[in-house]
């Protein structure tokens, strides 16, 4: 019943005032600011805050072996947790769904994106490449998770360095050099349905009575979509998402990242 309410209070004040229940446009997003340099023991590390929603990613890198059908190409690997400590909804355990679809996303967002250049992470083809870790923990959950956790990923990478490998390919993790080959800054941005009105960077009490969720990451191009809920989208729909979202990641990296 109490959703109930909510859901019908945000839809009329969108109708009748186009505005949403903190004030905001419908695509305006909350304060957004990164810290960097959060983890000593990462290669690179960053702290996002969009609204009261925290997200800190760090990157750790090991000397392993490629990937039989890429054997010039290093590997990368994102995982998330959910900290119960983040919100109520969280358990202790296995990661759930959405912190697999989270992952999913911020990966495939820079894998597909071509954001490292993968071949510079090869030491010796066919046997030692570079492997990229990122874990993205979520520390506060107040709505976007998709969205800053992707933000702080890349953040994160921006903010990472090679830890010294000498002759003998040991890696000397007290010292750092070289800044990771980033090529391009993808940015998802997700769109949420609530009736027939479209919010950008919901907060969690909008989540909680959304209809449909669609993240489109882009670069120059679109670099991965992920659409989530039960109900479905036009191609209509789709397509004024994906507009949005480049508009929207375009202003986002200018503020962010100065590109």
């Amino acid at each position: 019943m109490i959703e109930e309410n909510l859901k019908r209070y945000i839809i009329e004040l969108a109708k009748r005032e186009g505005k949403r229940i903190d004030g905001r446009k419908f695509d305006e997003y909350r304060n957004i600011s990164i810290e960097y340099n959060i983890s000593k023991n990462a290669e690179g590390s960053a702290k996002v805050k969009l609204g009261n929603t925290i997200v800190v990613a760090g990157v750790k890198m090991e000397v392993g072996e490629p990937f039989p059908d890429k054997p010039d190409e290093g590997n990368l690997i994102v995982n998330a947790e959910f900290s119960p400590v983040a919100s109520p909804e969280f358990e202790p355990g296995p990661p759930n769904e959405y912190a697999i679809e989270l992952a999913r996303v911020v990966d495939r967002g820079i894998r597909e994106s071509k954001a490292i250049d993968m071949k510079k992470l090869c030491i010796k083809e066919g046997e030692k490449v570079w492997m990229v870790f990122i874990d993205i923990y979520i520390q506060n959950h107040d709505g976007n998770l998709i969205d800053a956790s992707g933000i702080a990923a890349l953040a994160a990478l921006l903010n990472s360095k090679f830890p010294k490998l000498d002759e003998e390919g040991n890696v000397d993790y007290t010292q750092h050099e070289n800044k990771l080959p980033i090529e391009k800054y993808p940015i998802p941005v997700t769109s949420v349905k609530i009736g027939d009105t479209f919010f950008l960077d919901t907060d969690y009490k909008e989540e909680k009575v959304m209809d449909a969720r669609i993240t489109i990451t882009t670069t120059d191009t679109i670099n991965a979509i992920q659409k989530g809920k039960e109900e479905g989208l036009t191609a209509e729909e789709i397509d004024k998402c994906a507009e949005i979202a480049f508009e929207k990641a375009k202003e986002l990296r200018s503020k962010l990242f100065g590109v």
